[in-house]
């Protein structure tokens, strides 16, 4: 492939990875309006496990695993898509905005920075600098937003926790025993972790009515099915493959950016002083830890799974 082609191709990717994954909060906040969040949001999962699988088939990739494998893949499975997206999903059925919630999310390479600190790493000067401005940013987004009547602080709880969870997943992740193809540990990954959240919010009694949700929510659950779960992580892990590290990983500041702008755009939900200057300084903390921190390459790949 000639230079100029690779280039458009990674622009392509990239533009993929930056709309898509910034766009799924938005259709999280349409679907969790009629469908309810665990059952919801792990159909979303276990379809989208089933599919990228058969695909992968089609290709002729073995996508069995060892048991350890498995195991491995299901608690990676519990700890991102079910404690991770699940709570980000139940944060926003109880009114927490769309683009206040990703910018919560953006925090997640504060907390796995935190975690290496809890493990016994010496994280740079900079990059305590960057954990503290960035819970400084969380703080008043959070406490601010409330004040201005546009964030739940319930909400804004369970959507912290699942920053919280989606983190110590990541840093988990290079430390289990997994398939070593990405997609496949990505078909296990989605497919265990939906089918407990399925069993877990059919057993906390959710009310599934299939017949009564409407047009656009169903559209809104296909679209993270296929675009979400599928092309954007595929999008990710090609580019990932073929650009730097660091430029990839400009998604953690981006997607909160897209994501604010479509919730105003498209829900018209209120982009308070609190929002903007908070996701301000969140955004900063994070570029400031991401451009310190230079981590093995399979950890930053764990940092930046699938909405």
């Amino acid at each position: 492939m000639d230079t100029k082609a690779k280039v458009w191709l990674v622009a392509a990717a990239l533009a993929i990875v930056y709309v898509v994954w910034g766009s799924t909060y938005l259709a999280i906040r349409v679907v969790v309006e009629e469908m309810p969040p665990l059952t919801g949001m792990g159909s979303r999962f276990v379809i989208a496990g089933v599919l990228l699988g058969g695909l992968l088939k089609l290709r002729g990739v073995d996508i069995r695993v060892t048991r350890r494998q498995l195991a491995g893949a299901a608690l990676v499975g519990l700890m991102l898509p079910l404690l991770g997206n699940g709570l980000v999903a139940i944060g926003e059925s109880m009114g927490t905005p769309s683009g206040v919630a990703a910018l919560l999310v953006a925090s997640v390479p504060l907390f796995i920075t935190a975690f290496r600190f809890l493990a016994g790493e010496r994280p740079r000067l900079w990059s305590v600098v960057g954990v503290l401005l960035g819970f400084v940013g969380l703080a008043w987004l959070v406490l601010g937003g409330n004040d201005q009547g546009n964030v739940p602080l319930g909400g804004a709880a369970f959507v912290l926790a699942a920053s919280v969870f989606w983190a110590l997943g990541s840093w988990l992740q290079p430390r289990l025993t997994l398939p070593d193809n990405i997609f496949v540990l990505a078909v296990h990954e989605m497919w265990t972790g939906g089918a407990m959240m399925v069993a877990l919010g059919l057993a906390l009694g959710e009310d599934v009515n299939l017949a009564e949700y409407g047009g656009e929510t169903w559209l809104a659950w296909a679209y993270l099915v296929v675009f979400g779960s599928m092309l954007a992580y595929s999008a990710y892990v090609w580019v990932l493959s073929n650009a730097p590290i660091g430029l990839v990983a400009t998604y953690a500041y981006v997607n909160p950016v897209v994501a604010v702008l479509l919730g105003w755009l498209i829900l018209s939900e209120r982009i308070t002083s609190a929002v903007l200057v908070g996701g301000l300084v969140i955004v900063a903390a994070v570029a400031v830890v991401i451009s310190v921190e230079r981590t093995p390459k399979r950890e930053e790949e764990s940092t930046l799974e699938p909405v």
